[in-house]
């Protein structure tokens, strides 16, 4: 796999995500989720809830870039306050 760019940044980029989904999979074994309707007025589980974070961080992330350019550490900041207010109201 020399063809990618593994660079420390990409390893922690896919290892978080990657225990996202294991600890997503863990809670959601332990503690059943319950769909709950949030702001967007259609039900969601916490996995729906990981997804819409994912996705609005990404476009958060490529505006940023598009804009501002490097350093993405802004673009960081704004993604945990993204992801913190869909787990809270979505």
């Amino acid at each position: 796999m020399a063809w990618m760019a593994w660079t420390l940044p990409t390893a922690a980029f896919f290892g978080t995500i990657a225990l996202l989904l294991a600890l997503f999979t863990v809670l959601a074994i332990k503690f059943p989720e319950t769909p709950r309707l949030g702001i967007l007025r259609f039900e969601t589980t916490r996995g729906d809830r990981l997804f819409i974070s994912l996705l609005g961080s990404g476009f958060i992330n490529l505006i940023w870039l598009a804009t501002m350019g490097a350093p993405l550490w802004g673009a960081l900041a704004l993604c945990l306050v993204f992801a913190f207010a869909v787990f809270a109201w979505v």
